[in-house]
């Protein structure tokens, strides 16, 4: 069996820590915004919203490296209780550089 998940989007909202870990790494919650490629009935692009948490030193790096508009990719595995734990993430554009289009 595989556990695995990859997504692609972008960060609905800056990166922020949310708790320190016993061990004295971080633990950071992120939200990726992932456009539908096609129109609803209202002819509306509709958005999936994914919560994902980062751990230890690439928690770090989103910290540091990424905000608010920036486009991920992620991969990663479920952990308990339906959680999406972040192994990779690999920075596609930032805001700045990509309006999207």
């Amino acid at each position: 069996m595989i556990n695995q998940f990859m997504l692609a989007g972008r960060l609905a909202s800056n990166p922020t820590e949310i708790e320190n870990l016993e061990n004295g790494n971080i633990e950071v919650e992120i939200t990726i915004a992932i456009q539908r490629e096609y129109k609803n009935a209202d002819g509306i692009y509709e958005t999936d919203f994914v919560t994902c948490n980062v751990w230890s030193g690439i928690a770090k790096r989103v910290i540091e490296y990424c905000k608010k508009g920036d486009v991920i990719g992620v991969r990663g595995r479920f952990i308990k209780n339906n959680k999406l734990l972040a192994e990779r993430i690999t920075f596609l554009a930032n805001k700045e550089n990509n309006d999207g289009r």
